[in-house]
């Protein structure tokens, strides 16, 4: 027996700490578990006889990141003076931190409990004793953190040479090499080779979701253990496949760090993901990606410009909004982007604004224009721009879409494939059992039925998809190409036009577009900064206050431009709303209006005596001209027999009269009258008179 154990030592229980730091070593490291709880056997040699166990903290590190509740009810034991001695297999059980381990000293050194381990018993009353356990304690944590180090500074170098795989992603499989490949399964690579290419076509994040989830596709995930499964589509699911580089063929290690924080007095650890410069590793050309690395480089660039974070910098996802020019516009008075206001009832009156310095700082408003002059004369320098190459881009798009197949039918394929296999191993499943085993037998013909269900839902949708699509129609000739060219701009301002198409076509196109209002010269000036470098400036007209915007359409200007010529405002008024057609902002049309259009286009009024000069008639003018009926005359300039307008459907025809007395004229006249000559009587004609008798 120790010296240091004294009769008031052994009066009191003994406790005997045990602990181990992690679950591994709990289910692993079983010898060292029982050395810990052979102590007892060293105490009774010591004179003890009460001795208790504390093991709750089985599987908690010591390093005071946790908390402890065997070390706190033994440490609240000790103080209340219950405890004679506290025993451990080596005293870094206790503690590897220095604010647990002073504590557990100074309380046993006031109520004087010893501590013992498997060589020594300590009396922390004794200043030789104190003076090893601080320096034990001291040891302790710097061989904990020594430790940690090694560890830390081996994975970092294995990290640096790209040899360090952890959890496998999705759509990959790891070698015994410790390299990664594609997974074998080739459902598992198209699906995620389709997210990219949908992102490639749609240009967002969000955009690409609904597309999966408007189709009912399903993509693939792991479980913790490695297995796959199919699930429906998520926002973060389909961001983390475009935005992680190891689809890309690059090996990235250290992405992300740990941080610690204190909540209510409590640790908690949390993930903070470091800057692209920060990361331990990034190796390109490391693996086989699903995408090259150069086209995952312009994604990742894409969904940061999408990003609502990097608006100041970028211009921001295209939206529905109205708005060309959203997020390209700078202001040249302060260098600020310029934000975009809706106004009116209908909230389709467009604004251009620069008040970023007005909200955050306070400043002084910078400017402010109608935004749909400005997005016109953009959009028709674009235009200008694009024209040329229009048809060599329709045919490269056509010919690749000849080519391409029904991604949806293609995936829907490939999910019907898959079920169709479930739907057999369920029933290979259910043949090998025994059939008077009803309880096997009847969970796995459930089963079978579940996958013969799915198997027929899918053949309903590729049903229902492929016969909600038409035929395919012939290819386009260059031809047919070379016309719509020529029709762009009226395919641009097509109302059924996708908005943000167009404005990725003028992102792509424009990098930034300065802007400045000239209040004495009326003009809006832009310096429109192209995408190869080049810069043009353009001076947009600023619309006067009480100028609307609204136009009337060219086709009712031209009809008005005819009807004049045998009509007064009053008739044309009439006539035009006979047609159902309206004025730019929507009114009926009165005869005061139409004085105004004509007015505003510089279009001759109604002469009687102007008419009679040039010669212009209507149809029933035109008939008594040359002797014929109203509707044998129509019908001859139906048939392109004689030349005349005929502006509006609901509206007079208009004739000239040089046209009535062409040669055309006088031989349809001719023809009508000998076809018009009356049948007479003949002598040997019969009769349906029947005799009487």
């Amino acid at each position: 027996m120790s010296e240091k154990v004294k009769a008031q030592h052994v009066a009191r229980k003994a406790m005997v700490y045990v602990r181990q730091s992690s679950a591994y070593q709990v289910t692993h490291n079983r010898e060292s578990q029982k050395l810990q709880y052979a102590m007892q056997d060293r105490l009774r040699q010591l004179g003890w006889r009460e001795i208790e166990v504390i093991d709750e903290d089985l599987g908690r590190s010591a390093a005071g990141t946790v908390t402890r509740t065997g070390f706190e009810r033994m440490v609240s034991e000790v103080c209340l003076g219950k405890v004679g001695a506290v025993a451990a297999r080596e005293v870094s059980r206790f503690a590897r931190n220095s604010r647990e381990w002073q504590q557990l000293m100074e309380v046993c050194r006031l109520v004087d409990t010893l501590l013992v381990d498997q060589d020594t018993v300590y009396a922390p009353r004794q200043s030789n004793d104190r003076l090893l356990l601080g320096l034990k304690g001291s040891l302790n944590e710097y061989e904990l953190d020594l430790l940690r180090q090694r560890s830390v500074e081996a994975r970092y170098a294995k990290a640096r040479r790209g040899a360090l795989l952890q959890a496998v992603p999705v759509g990959y499989v790891k070698t015994e090499d410790q390299r990664l490949e594609k997974d074998p399964d080739r459902r598992v690579q198209q699906a995620i080779g389709l997210v990219f290419r949908k992102f490639a076509a749609l240009g967002t994040v969000r955009q690409t979701l609904w597309w999966f989830l408007e189709h009912g596709l399903e993509l693939p995930a792991h479980t913790p253990r490695g297995v796959t499964y199919w699930r429906r589509p998520s926002y973060r699911a389909v961001y983390q496949l475009l935005t992680s580089p190891v689809y890309g063929g690059a090996y990235a290690w250290g992405k992300t760090e740990q941080r610690l924080r204190y909540e209510h007095g409590l640790p908690r650890h949390g993930s903070h993901r470091k800057p692209r410069a920060e990361w331990l590793a990034l190796i390109p050309h490391a693996h086989e990606g699903y995408v090259s690395w150069e086209e995952f480089e312009r994604i990742r660039q894409a969904i940061t410009a999408n990003s609502m974070r990097t608006v100041a910098v970028g211009v921001g996802a295209p939206k529905r909004g109205a708005a060309l020019l959203a997020g390209l516009l700078r202001c040249r008075r302060c260098g600020r982007k310029l934000s975009v206001r809706y106004t009116g009832s209908q909230h389709d009156v467009l604004r251009y604004a620069c008040v970023r310095g007005a909200l955050d700082h306070g400043e002084p408003r910078c400017l402010a224009f109608g935004g749909l002059p400005v997005d016109d004369a953009i959009a028709r320098e674009v235009l200008r721009v694009v024209q040329p190459a229009a048809v060599e881009a329709a045919i490269v798009a056509s010919e690749q879409a000849a080519h391409q197949q029904d991604e949806v039918v293609a995936a829907l394929q490939r999910d019907l494939e898959a079920a169709r296999y479930a739907a057999q191993r369920a029933q290979r499943q259910y043949d090998a059992t025994d059939p008077e085993n009803r309880l096997v037998a009847g969970e796995l013909e459930q089963r079978w039925n579940h996958t013969l269900a799915r198997v027929q839902e899918l053949e309903t949708r590729i049903a229902h998809h492929t016969a909600g699509h038409s035929p395919e129609q012939p290819a386009p000739t260059r031809e047919e190409f070379a016309d719509l060219a020529t029709r762009l701009e009226a395919v641009w301002h097509d109302p059924a036009a996708d908005v943000r198409l167009k404005k990725r076509i003028v992102r792509t196109l424009l990098q930034e577009v300065m802007v400045e209002v000239n209040s004495t010269g009326g003009t809006i000036d832009l310096v429109l900064r192209w995408a190869g470098g080049v810069h043009t400036e353009l001076r947009v007209p600023r619309r006067r206050r009480g100028q609307h915007r609204a136009q009337t359409p060219p086709a009712i200007v031209d009809a008005v431009t005819s009807l004049a010529r045998i009509c007064p405002d009053k008739l044309i008024a009439g006539t035009l709303n006979r047609n159902g057609l309206q004025t730019g902002r929507g009114n009926r049309w009165t005869q005061e209006r139409v004085t105004a259009l004509r007015s505003h286009y510089r279009i001759p009024c109604y002469c009687p005596e102007m008419r009679l000069t040039q010669g212009w008639l209507n149809l029933t003018e035109a008939a008594a001209l040359v002797g014929l009926s109203p509707r044998t005359l129509r019908l001859a300039v139906e048939r392109g027999e004689i030349t005349a307008e005929h502006p509006l459907p609901e509206g007079p025809w208009i004739f000239a009269r040089s046209t009535l007395t062409s040669d055309a004229a006088r031989a349809l006249v001719q023809r009508v009258q000998r076809r018009e000559t009356p049948a007479l009587p003949s002598a040997g004609q019969g009769t349906f008179v029947f005799s009487s008798t």
